[in-house]
């Protein structure tokens, strides 16, 4: 884009996506209009326009406005219209921050529907005041939020969501102060799961590892609610959970010490109930979920029996502050060209493992693993390890005996960019499902959470309160999987330039092989083969496009 000072930027922004209301679109149209009412006809010709949906106003952490940014400091435009305040910002540092920097820019900032306009000193005036009101309303929403946690604490129950190892969820009816019956949900005992979050602790208290405790686990054939082995990340968030916390004397001198909120009593940590704790994590959109600290925490004790005592679960919780130092760091340099594409005769990947020696010419020798037979301490796979220096030029020499074959390699290519094709298109349908239902979820929570106001009968909150949770899980797991979706359908797109390139590339791999970078090598390579099997004895080669007993 060429410098203009005529030039002028039009940013919109929503949540989610509706297909009405002020959507994207509208907001730019009704800019537009502004613009030509305003600045004349011409002047729209000019208009450019950053966008962003399915972001919050929260912060400033999206992509369509950091271009905006990165624009207005290059100086290709004058003025930045957006048809509604909080479309920029609802948080009052962020949006003064903002403001103060476009003034450095010489650059105004007009909103449609306050008619505010920076260009002028009233209008800078009144943006602030209207920013301090949209922080107000955004402040007090979140009080009341925390409000409520106050009242469920006060009645120590389940909410609903992913029931923790070794309870299930169950409904139970009490009967309210004014009469009415209500039904809530507590935590039920499950005594075989039990029994294996016990064992989890003990593992963990005499090995002091999490890589140590699941490979044990792995040993005992110990598995999760959904049958599968527990995970390192599985095996911290039992050990971090303050629910299996039996409510003792040390349970509540800990809470007491580190300033949490606590909603019960010295007298109610009877040391058998166990702890539920409200607020526990940072759930912003978009992001992985962040964990607070303690004294953000609302405490009481829930109507669930314990299974640690305090002083156990405390010394977990400081063995695992104490092992954060110690936590494993990937290897800068990766040398390897098969990772992510060699699985091991188990079914689960390899990934490489540095040695200490280097080759002849120079190069770190490594060592292809089976993950699973890491994890397991060799009690679920034994397979061999394969030096990794080795099977990469194996499976280079296999791509050359390829290229020797002309018609068969650009046919292979071909199927590749099919292959590709096919997937980016199931991928891009699968998509706009997800969306679509992410943007349904959010619709219902939204109209539940407006509810909640309304409502008086606690019995009938308990349930709504209940449904909102169920409901942000779900949503949680779509937006984990639009993402996954979105990284292979970017991977996925071979267009015509890039195929001529690879094609090119390619037919002179083995003359040029040498001259590549890792990185060069690793996406040749990427190009033609799907995966790599790992018998112990051979590897197979398995091409893109084909099935996988169709082995090179």
């Amino acid at each position: 884009m060429r410098k203009n000072d005529d030039c002028i930027a039009i940013y919109s922004r929503k949540s989610k996506f509706t297909g009405k209301g002020e959507s994207i679109g509208n907001q730019a149209e009704l800019c537009r209009e502004y613009i030509r009412a305003n600045y004349g006809d011409e002047t729209v010709e000019n208009v450019v326009i950053y966008e962003d949906e399915g972001f919050s106003g929260g912060n400033l952490n999206r992509p369509g406005f950091k271009r905006m940014m990165k624009d207005a400091r290059e100086g290709k435009f004058k003025i930045i219209i957006v048809y509604r305040l909080d479309r920029i910002s609802r948080n009052i540092s962020d949006f003064s921050g903002l403001i103060e920097e476009l003034s450095r820019l010489n650059i105004a900032f007009v909103s449609i529907k306050e008619q505010f306009d920076t260009g002028t000193p009233m209008g800078r005036a009144m943006m602030y005041i209207a920013s301090v009101f949209s922080q107000l309303e955004r402040e007090t929403i979140a009080e009341r939020i925390r409000d409520n946690m106050h009242e469920l604490a006060k009645t120590g129950r389940w909410l609903g969501g992913t029931t923790p190892t070794g309870y299930a969820s169950e409904s139970v009816k009490s009967v309210s102060v004014d009469g009415k019956t209500k039904k809530t949900c507590r935590l039920k005992l499950i005594p075989e799961e039990a029994d294996t979050v016990r064992t989890i602790y003990d593992l963990f208290i005499e090995t002091n590892s999490l890589t140590m405790t699941e490979a044990e686990l792995m040993k005992l054939r110990l598995v999760s609610k959904n049958g599968k082995y527990f995970t390192r990340f599985s095996i911290k968030g039992i050990l971090q959970n303050p629910v299996y916390l039996i409510a003792d004397q040390d349970a509540y001198e800990y809470f007491i010490n580190r300033k949490a909120d606590l909603f019960s009593g010295f007298k109610e940590f009877d040391g058998q109930h166990g702890i539920l704790a409200y607020n526990r994590t940072n759930q912003e959109k978009g992001r992985a979920a962040v964990f607070l600290p303690v004294d953000q925490w609302i405490i009481s004790v829930g109507q669930h029996p314990g299974l640690i005592p305090g002083k156990v679960w405390i010394s977990v919780q400081e063995s695992l502050e104490r092992n954060k130092s110690k936590a494993f760091r990937r290897p800068r340099s990766n040398e390897a060209l098969l990772t992510g594409l060699l699985y091991c005769r188990c079914g689960s990947r390899m990934y490489p493992k540095l040695g200490r020696q280097k080759t002849a010419d120079g190069k770190m020798v490594f060592t292809y693993v089976c993950k699973m037979k890491e994890r397991s301490r060799r009690n679920v796979c034994n397979g061999k390890n394969v030096n990794g220096n080795l099977m990469d030029m194996e499976v280079i020499e296999r791509i050359k005996v390829l290229e020797d074959d002309k018609i068969a390699f650009i046919r292979q290519l071909e199927q590749s960019r099919k292959s590709c094709t096919d997937n980016y298109t199931r991928y891009e349908e699968q998509l706009a499902l997800l969306k679509q239902e992410r943007a349904d979820i959010e619709k219902k929570m939204n109209s539940l959470v407006d509810s909640l106001i309304e409502l008086g009968d606690r019995g009938v909150r308990s349930h709504v309160e209940k449904r909102i949770g169920q409901l942000h899980q779900e949503w949680e797991a779509d937006i984990a999987r639009i993402q996954e979706l979105e990284l292979l359908a970017s991977r996925s797109v071979i267009n015509d330039m890039e195929f001529g390139v690879l094609c090119r590339m390619l037919s002179v791999f083995g003359e040029n092989i040498e001259k590549m970078t890792v990185e060069q090598k690793r996406a040749a390579v990427c190009t033609v083969v799907r995966k790599v099997v790992w018998d112990g004895q051979n590897a197979h080669v398995i091409l893109l496009g084909a099935p996988d007993d169709d082995k090179f």
